[in-house]
């Protein structure tokens, strides 16, 4: 595996088999649950700087490395590119984070849901999004469908605390 595939694949979660944008959605969901439990002084923040981090570093990898992967793959949007859904999974969890600090365990399963339900059904613009060239193009559709996952779980969250409390 070269270097390209290494990173746009999430170190090889891209290429498990069954659902590749699935596996590649939990390293921000997991990062998410194991932070909110971080103790002391770093609590308030800590968590969204790194979902912060993670749709950085995830947003560059997509737009440097995924040109040489759909190069060597010959596909538009080859399916094993996958840095695309850590950096949109992590729009959604840094907008859970900085909202709303409750129930760790149902916001996760909300973010994680909610971006999924829109980085597969591609609400507009998402699929439009998903035309620019390259790099940009895999990115930019899920980045909306972060946005929309964070938009909507914050939405939910605060009209049905009941659940999320």
């Amino acid at each position: 595996m070269n270097k390209s595939e290494l990173l746009t694949t999430c170190f090889g979660l891209g290429k498990l088999p069954f659902c590749p944008g699935t596996w590649g959605s939990l390293p921000p969901v997991v990062l998410y649950q194991v932070l909110r439990y971080v103790p002391g002084e770093f609590y308030p923040w800590i968590t969204p700087v790194v979902m912060a981090v993670l749709l950085i570093v995830f947003s560059w990898i997509c737009v440097q490395y995924s040109p040489a992967v759909i190069e060597a793959t010959g596909k538009k949007d080859p399916g094993l590119i996958v840095a695309d859904e850590v950096a949109g999974q992590a729009v959604t969890m840094l907008i859970i984070s900085l909202l709303w600090p409750g129930n760790i365990c149902n916001t996760t399963v909300l973010g994680f849901a909610l971006f999924r339900l829109f980085d597969i059904t591609k609400p507009w613009p998402c699929r439009r999004l998903e035309k620019l060239p390259a790099g940009v193009g895999i990115l930019a559709d899920d980045l909306m469908a972060g946005l929309y996952g964070g938009i909507i779980a914050a939405i939910l969250i605060n009209f049905i605390p009941v659940c999320f409390g």
